[in-house]
This record gives C-alpha cells, structure tokens and sequence, in this order.
C-alpha cells in the first residue's frame, strides 16, 4: 500500500530522470498541503485532469505510472516516508479523494492489495 500512496506524494515529488527520481521537492512543507483544502484540492484536480498543474504537479503526472509499476524502487528514503504520510491522511481523512484517485491510477486494485495488511495492523482499513 505504501508504494501505492506514491501516486500522493509524488505530486511533491517525483520526476523520473535516470536512475532515481528527482530529489528537487523534497522539502516541500507536506503537512501545510494536508492541512490545506485549497492546495489540497489543486493537486488532486491537477491528478485527476480537472485542473491546471504546478510544474510539482506536472512532473508526478509524468512519474506517477513509473514509480506505481516499479513500487517506488526510484524514490528517496524521504520520498518514501512522505509517501506513507500522505496516504494515511487520505485513508483517515480524506477518503472520497484517495478512492477516486485509486479508481484511476489503480483501477484494477492491484497496487493496494500488497499493502492492504500492513495497513490494517495500522488500524486502517482499505
């Protein structure tokens, strides 16, 4: 489940080039977005084609397929951290987003079945 929280964090994120994703959004403030319904909502538009992208956004539209198909083998320590972060606020807080955006990038269900047990020994449920 965590690696698919990726397609979340990586709108921070990710940019495929070479080996590794780009380390460039690293130090985005993820708890201000969280905390944020606006900035929240211009992610999730700009994921879910409804809105215009930042170039953040841009890049984790481009990386999203990559890092979902290769189980975020790319990414840094701290992007994977960040990831779990995301992914647990939208399960407890947020769940309408994370099922639509799951419904998209995950349609078949196959990225969150990994992690569907790992998430339930967190008390979450998918």
């Amino acid at each position: 489940m965590y690696n698919f929280s990726l397609f979340i964090f990586v709108f921070l994120i990710a940019f495929a080039i070479g080996e590794k994703y780009t380390t460039k959004y690293d130090n985005i403030d993820l708890d201000e977005i969280l905390k944020s319904e606006r900035l929240l909502k211009n992610y999730i538009d700009c994921l879910m084609d409804r809105g215009n992208c930042t170039p953040d956004g841009k890049e984790l539209k481009n990386t999203l397929p990559d890092a979902m198909k290769t189980e975020c083998s790319k990414c840094s320590d701290k992007q994977k951290e960040g990831s779990r972060k995301v992914i647990r606020f939208l399960l407890k807080n947020k769940r309408a987003n994370f099922d639509e955006l799951a419904t998209k990038y995950d349609p078949d269900g196959s990225y969150i079945k990994k992690y569907k047990d790992e998430l339930a020994k967190e008390g979450i449920m998918v």
